[in-house]
């Protein structure tokens, strides 16, 4: 099955690129996600426009990437949460919510969906979190889960 996809799925493709899965992966996950929509002759038009949606939000080259990535990994980024009693969270740490503090801390708009997150935070302290830049550039991102 031919798909194109609308969103970054990891180890298959970007945004705007036309893929081959295997008919049950495309039917039964990426398209009742909104992760790809199928592949027709029409469908030049869709593709331009999320390519062009996607260089809209993306960093504008890897100098300026590299650039972030040294603002993001000098400092540590602070998130406020509500937390219990023993440092637990009242449910975990979103990547929107991290988004938030970094763009603060670094004064550069981040996509929340350029966030890697491998395990959910739900505990206060120190964590580290991935931020994809740009195809080459990824920052790795010191938080702080601090109570609110």
């Amino acid at each position: 099955m031919k798909l194109i996809l609308t969103q970054e799925v990891d180890g298959l493709g970007a945004p705007g690129d036309v893929v081959e899965v295997k008919d049950g992966y495309g039917r039964n996950y990426l398209v009742p996600r909104g992760l790809g929509i199928r592949w027709t002759r029409g469908g030049e038009k869709t593709i331009e426009s999320i390519k062009t949606a996607r260089t809209a939000r993306a960093v504008r080259d890897e100098d300026h990437a590299k650039d972030v990535k040294a603002k993001l990994e000098a400092n540590a980024v602070n998130v406020k949460v509500r937390a219990g009693e023993g440092g637990r969270l009242f449910g975990a740490v979103t990547t929107a919510e991290i988004a938030d503090a970094v763009t603060e801390v670094s004064g550069e708009k981040v996509d929340r969906r350029t966030i890697v997150v491998t395990n959910p935070i739900k505990t206060l302290g120190a964590h580290e979190v991935s931020v994809k830049l740009h195809d080459e550039v990824s920052a790795t991102v010191a938080l702080n889960v601090v109570p609110a």
